[in-house]
């Protein structure tokens, strides 16, 4: 069911949408998830106040960063993924990856890669307001500062 405002507002402006998203990769859903994440998390820093991009830039890159995306993943996992998103997720973590980690071991680099695989499904299937509800529940569990 598709009730995602952005996302509805981009097929109707572009077109799109006619291909069953259980076709994609896994890697296509964290492709997409990527930026899912990055923009939540980035707006949540914008919100907490103007300051200059440089810091924002600063702070953001933490929250984004493949350690905590991993960590974030694990705090999730068990007890808060659906089975839905637990399948995705591994589906995502075990995707053969042809690009290397930057500043993250391989094993914190397949987690970020399935946790943002779950964030790509869940927009692209129109539930954007998961994903927001997932990161939430990973910063709360994590105990990350904004």
């Amino acid at each position: 069911m598709e009730n995602d405002g952005m996302l509805s507002q981009i097929r109707a402006a572009f077109g799109g949408g006619g291909v069953d998203i259980k076709t994609y990769s896994p890697l296509t859903f964290a492709y997409i998830g990527d930026a899912v994440y990055e923009i939540i998390m980035r707006t949540i820093v914008v919100d907490t106040g103007q300051r200059a991009v440089e810091e924002l830039h600063r702070h953001t890159i933490k929250l984004v960063c493949a350690q905590t995306q991993a960590a974030m993943a694990e705090a999730l996992y068990d007890d808060f993924m659906t089975e839905e998103e637990q399948a995705i997720y591994r589906r995502g973590k075990n995707a053969k990856i042809n690009s290397s980690a930057k500043n993250a071991s391989l094993a914190d680099y397949k987690k970020a890669t399935g946790l943002e695989a779950v964030c790509g499904y869940l927009f692209l299937s129109g539930r954007s307001e998961r994903a927001i509800e997932l990161v939430k529940k990973g910063i709360e569990l994590l105990g990350i500062e904004i």
